[in-house]
């Protein structure tokens, strides 16, 4: 048989769900695994929401809806994003789309010629990093430190740009170190895009899972709205990381492409989860503020008890639900470490090189599990480790 398309060993994977199987492999041998490696909400979608797609069942949107998505959804959608980014915002501005990811490859795809330089951020989500490569751009990675609570310097930033640079990659709050740009950070960021005629791919998706301060859209910057792609959806937000349902918000020439795109690809989203979707961001917002409350009571226990650890230490993140703790003080490498605590533990994380090169000393641990499984897989952890 002839090869597969060279093309394909330059995508990388996303390692939560390689974790998630061996932990799922484990269980079903039968031990007790605490699943700390996937970012999935514990919490059941709302009741309201699932009602509203058994409605639009039986009102039987069953069938195809067109490739950008239903219009009084994407108007919908609209009226959410202008309301919560204080900028103008239509419905053929939207392009309703199955879930996060896709933005991701759309506007890479869409954006993106080989050569082509893109600057996204390490630690960070892992299928910029792949598509980028896929498309045969060049990957520049800018650096979150801990040292800065894990934003970026600017003087760097600015050192990255340069006439190649065609898309600069944003994640605020972050995935997977809880990191929130400072409004100076984001605007920063808008300053070199006008300067240099750049893109703008930014990922909001956990924009609603914030414990001080607000958002803040790079969008929002003067002169930005025309350059930027906002990336959000339903799964954090709303606990429905199964309806595959997410959206990009950008200007009508790019959501033509982008249209074209999921034609192509995916012809469209399904449409009852398309109502569900409308239903989620017009119905009864209390449930996002409960479930961001308790994330925030999770993450204060997480915090405490991983800075008692010896050999730990972790920043408190103020976003998303995600700790990224320090683990270098354990003298071994963090996938020895995420292996450890997998099997003998019954912990599963991630090591923090799953999020790229400068994630080496880190572990990613989700706190979107119950109270009870943190202080258990706190105690577990300091017995494995303190042995």
């Amino acid at each position: 048989m002839k090869p597969l398309a060279d093309s394909l060993r330059r995508l990388g994977t996303e390692t939560a769900f390689e974790t998630l199987a061996r932990a799922k492999a484990l269980e079903a041998q039968g031990k007790e695994i605490i699943h700390m490696e996937i970012g999935e909400p514990d919490f059941d979608t709302p009741n309201y929401i699932k009602q509203a797609a058994k409605d639009a069942l039986d009102q039987s949107y069953t069938h195809y809806t067109p490739a950008a998505g239903i219009v009084p959804v994407r108007q919908t959608i609209a009226d959410y994003v202008a309301e919560t980014r204080a900028i103008p915002v239509e419905a053929e501005n939207v392009v309703v789309v199955p879930g996060g990811k896709p933005i991701m490859f759309y506007t890479i795809m869409m954006l993106v010629n080989p050569g082509d330089e893109v600057i996204y951020p390490n630690p960070g989500f892992p299928i910029y990093e792949s598509m980028i490569n896929y498309v045969g751009g060049v990957a520049v990675p800018l650096p979150l430190r801990e040292a800065r609570e894990f934003s970026f310097d600017l003087d760097e930033f600015r050192s990255l740009v340069t006439p190649k640079t065609k898309l600069i990659i944003i994640n605020t709050p972050s995935n997977p170190c809880g990191s929130v740009m400072s409004k100076a950070d984001v605007e920063g960021v808008a300053e070199m895009a006008l300067k240099h005629d750049c893109y703008v791919l930014s990922d909001e998706i956990y924009s609603r899972i914030l414990y001080e301060g607000k958002h803040y859209s790079i969008a929002q910057v003067p002169g930005m709205q025309e350059r930027t792609i906002i990336l959000d959806g339903f799964s954090k937000t709303y606990a429905m990381t199964g309806w595959r349902l997410g959206y990009g918000v950008m200007n009508t020439d790019l959501a033509f492409w982008v249209t074209r795109l999921m034609t192509n690809s995916n012809s469209c989203t399904s449409a009852f989860t398309q109502m569900a979707g409308a239903a989620a961001l017009k119905g009864d917002q209390s449930g996002v503020d409960e479930m961001v409350a308790e994330f925030r009571r999770r993450r204060d226990v997480l915090v405490e008890g991983l800075n008692q650890i010896p050999g730990i230490r972790c920043l408190k993140p103020r976003g998303a639900f995600y700790v990224f703790p320090n683990v270098t003080g354990l003298k071994r490498s963090t996938k020895e470490i995420a292996d450890l605590l997998l099997h003998e533990a019954g912990v599963a994380t991630l090591s923090g090189t799953a999020f790229g090169a400068y994630g080496e000393g880190y572990l990613r641990l989700s706190y979107a599990t119950s109270l009870a499984n943190v202080r258990k897989a706190l105690e577990r952890m300091r017995r494995v480790l303190t042995a």
